[in-house]
């Protein structure tokens, strides 16, 4: 049998005024871990999406071969009956339902009609085992973490007899404890003998699992590079990616007068919108001032993200109590209207659920939290709408096709781009970013620590909050440490460093 189990010669994919791929070609070696790399928009998804029917035959030109047969696909049953099982970066758990029931939805075990909850159940917790999941499999998805979820999405896949796994993005949900499990389950299934492919932007995972990375760009394939060492150079992995140098991950800011302080935070605590008797932030307090960054950093859980949001109009939580002072005068922001009104933005880590309307185009999607600025008599003038998102396209370069593509078209760091410049269309003094790279290539990503840059320079306040320690650091003046709802620490920029940071997150949680 060839060494080579699966190969995509010259596939060529079209969509409307745009080439998506263009003669890509992939090769990947029985029993390895296969990485797919690029930034967003450069046809990696894409490619999977061919690969495994989603895209069916017919649909783009040139050839799969699996396992030395020309397979074409014409839906993702035909690729999954094959052993070809794909998760995407989405997960597509119901909530309200079972973990086995969600586990074999679609793969239903008994006779039609009448399916058979026993074996169903003892099959769950069969492969629940396997991928080191304690939970019951009659357990509902709403009551596990994001991290057992993705587990689950695994072990969703190994019922279906997968021979060759393909991951999107498995770990930008993931905080670095999860995310280390699944890359180590991903290894150990490799030593078992099946072939993973593995599309991420975290390029320290890929150089942790992969046995060769391919990259890709503007939907070309430009090479295939040996990580039999697991020591690759990532620098050489960017400058496939973005075909250019980027000699510093972080651009360096421009010498901006720290101002006075803007926003004063004093006693705040929020309890859980449902068992009010949890606090989910516990007596916080910390300062911003103008022209600042600061950064909130912190594990999966420890209340960041809940914090940002009841500040923001109390937007989440209840019995919210502290005090919170903007310019010096305490604020009472009962809605996210109010918050807006006193010169607060909030960006979600949630973009696609919470962020934007993917089935709108860029135009409605930037103007919507600043209507009031575009309306006469209720009205909205669309000739002003039209002229707003077209700077914010050109000033945040904005890959589309026009600012009346729709934004569920449109590629993670595109998406991310039409999200910021919503916000930064309300001309905020004080902006919370949640998370604001998270699922976006290295190049999208400097492009954000720019913008974020040049609104500082304007003597604006940003407060970043992301589970990527390398970027709290890279790009924050102070960085504040969260765990479990509390302020367990403050750094300046230049005494603050992964281990400073990881070990106040465990002393504070072993006192």
């Amino acid at each position: 049998m060839s060494d080579m189990i699966l190969e995509m010669k010259n596939i060529t994919k079209l969509f409307p005024g745009v080439r998506a791929l263009d003669n890509v070609n992939l090769q990947v070696k029985r029993g390895t871990i296969h990485a797919l790399v690029g930034e967003n928009g450069a046809g990696k998804s894409t490619l999977m999406n061919v690969l495994s029917g989603i895209y069916p035959f017919g649909s783009y030109t040139g050839d799969i071969v699996y396992n030395g047969e020309v397979c074409k696909f014409s839906k993702i049953t035909d690729s999954e009956e094959k052993g070809i099982v794909i998760i995407h970066q989405e997960l597509a758990l119901v909530p309200y339902m079972t973990i086995g029931e969600n586990m074999f939805l679609g793969n239903e075990q008994g006779k039609a009609f009448n399916i058979d909850w026993d074996t169903t159940y003892a099959e769950a917790d069969k492969y629940l085992k396997i991928v080191g999941l304690s939970e019951s499999s009659r357990t509902l998805i709403k009551d596990i973490g994001v991290g057992k979820q993705q587990m689950v999405e695994i072990a969703k896949a190994l019922a279906k007899n997968a021979k060759l796994l393909i991951l999107d993005e498995p770990t930008s949900s993931l905080n670095e404890t999860d995310s280390r499990a699944l890359l180590d389950l991903m290894l150990r299934f490799k030593e078992e003998g099946m072939t993973c492919i593995i599309i991420s932007h975290k390029l320290n995972e890929v150089s942790y699992v992969a046995d060769e990375i391919t990259v890709i760009r503007d939907g070309s394939t430009i090479e295939t590079i040996d990580n039999a060492g697991h020591d690759i150079d990532e620098d050489r992995i960017i400058r496939g990616m973005v075909g250019r140098e980027i000699e510093d991950r972080f651009p360096k800011r421009p010498g901006v007068e720290v101002g006075e302080v803007c926003m004063d935070v004093s006693g705040w605590t929020v309890h859980h919108p449902i068992y009010h008797e949890k606090k989910v932030v516990d007596n916080v307090s910390f300062h911003v001032r103008k022209g600042e960054v600061v950064g909130i950093s912190g594990l999966m859980g420890a209340g960041r993200t809940e914090l940002a949001m009841s500040l923001f109009g109390r937007s989440y939580g209840s019995a919210i109590s502290g005090s919170l002072k903007l310019g010096g005068k305490e604020v009472h922001l009962k809605n996210a209207r109010d918050a807006i009104k006193h010169g607060l933005a909030y960006v979600t880590e949630d973009r696609k659920g919470n962020g934007l309307i993917l089935s709108n185009p860029i135009r409605v999607n930037n103007t919507l939290a600043n209507l009031d600025a575009l309306c006469e008599k209720g009205v909205i003038d669309q000739d002003k709408e039209y002229a707003v998102a077209d700077e914010y396209r050109v000033k945040l370069r904005t890959k589309c096709t026009g600012i009346e593509q729709h934004v569920g078209n449109l590629s993670g760091g595109n998406q991310q781009k039409v999200l910021l410049a919503k916000w930064m269309f309300t001309d905020p003094d004080i902006l919370i970013l949640d998370e604001p790279t998270r699922g976006i290539d290295v190049g999208a990503k400097y492009e954000i620590y720019c913008i974020i840059n040049d609104l500082v320079a304007q003597g604006k306040s940003v407060i970043m909050i992301s589970s990527e320690l390398p970027e709290v650091l890279g790009m924050s003046d102070r960085i504040y440490v969260m765990n479990e709802g509390r302020i367990v620490g403050e750094f300046q920029q230049e005494e603050a460093s992964q281990e400073s940071i990881m070990g106040c997150i465990l002393k504070s949680t072993v006192s």
